[in-house]
């Protein structure tokens, strides 16, 4: 069983309008509301894949709710601490004629730090059995920054591997706690070392040192331009076909339940990134996030092309 942590979770709403005048009045001619934020939208990936996942995290009010019937719905079980704030909601607005999706994401709730401890309780009791933890998505306010350093490590006295995706601090402390993937996109590589990345070899250098701070692998998203993974068997770049329109949200969520999935499967390294940069496409390719068709990810699939990496 894969267990996904989500400390933030939301209530993604997706407007899919033909062209968004943005000093006027939008009549969406379509609207789908789902569980999101990042880690539920990993465990509606891994759960459309077959595998085995299950959710801990934090929800709250009437947004909570739904997102627990939500997921009920969608077949994925799901424990939440209840916490006393509303659960947050994003919104993603797809713009088809410019082929742009504007995405506005709310804080969440501040957590409390008795809710906090009671997650605590609850995650510890979920280790058992796991084959992963996906630790993924912001924190909300209250937790604390380095909290998915101490997941991490409670994981690994617990002989579970972790697949990291986060940004900011949470990804620089997480890095610490030893996970097995730590998987940023540029911007939040970029911000882990404090300096902007031009190019593979500066990107390459960059997840070197979160290797050296911890992550014994660290696989970065480039968008469209794929995956560049830096590990301790070796480096490689995953590069998917051309994806011409569709929505991105979502597709760093995809690429995670890959990487996560092919590490419980004990697949290698370059079988896992090809598979991974194809769930990542396909996901761009549907219409809301945690979403993908087969045919999508098959024809990814055919089309990704996965090579060994070297810097010069």
């Amino acid at each position: 069983m894969i267990l996904v942590v989500s400390l933030n979770p939301a209530l993604d709403v997706t407007h899919h309008v033909a062209g968004v005048d943005w000093s006027g009045v939008n009549r969406p001619h379509e609207v789908a509301a789902a569980p999101g934020g990042k880690g539920l939208n990993v465990a509606r990936t891994l759960r459309a894949l077959g595998g085995d996942v299950r959710v801990a995290g934090l929800a709250g009010g009437v947004t909570g709710e739904a997102v627990r019937a939500g997921l009920a719905e969608a077949g994925v079980p799901g424990t939440f601490t209840p916490i006393a704030g509303e659960t947050r909601r994003t919104f993603a607005v797809v713009d088809q004629h410019r082929h742009d999706t504007a995405l506005f994401n709310e804080p969440g709730p501040t957590v409390a730090g008795g809710e906090y401890d009671e997650f605590l309780v609850l995650y510890e009791k979920s280790l058992g059995g796991c084959a992963a933890v996906v630790l993924s998505g912001s924190l909300p306010p209250g937790v604390p920054q380095d909290a998915y350093a101490g997941l991490a490590a409670r994981a690994a006295a617990a002989a579970v591997p972790v697949v990291l995706d986060a940004g900011g601090p949470a990804l620089r402390h997480g890095a610490a706690g030893g996970p097995a993937i730590a998987k940023p996109n540029l911007a939040e590589l970029a911000a882990a070392v404090g300096r902007p990345l031009a190019g593979l070899a500066a990107a390459a250098g960059a997840a070197a040192e979160l290797r050296a701070a911890g992550a014994r692998a660290v696989v970065v998203t480039l968008g469209g331009d794929g995956l560049l993974a830096v590990t301790g068997d070796g480096a490689w770049r995953a590069a998917p076909p051309a994806q011409t329109a569709g929505n991105p949200t979502g597709a760093g969520d995809a690429v995670v339940a890959g990487l996560a999935h092919g590490l419980v499967l004990g697949r290698p390294w370059p079988e896992r990134l090809r598979h991974a940069a194809a769930l990542g496409a396909a996901a761009a390719a549907a219409p809301a996030a945690g979403q993908f068709a087969a045919a999508d990810y098959r024809r990814a699939l055919a089309g990704t092309q996965v090579t060994e990496w070297q810097d010069g």
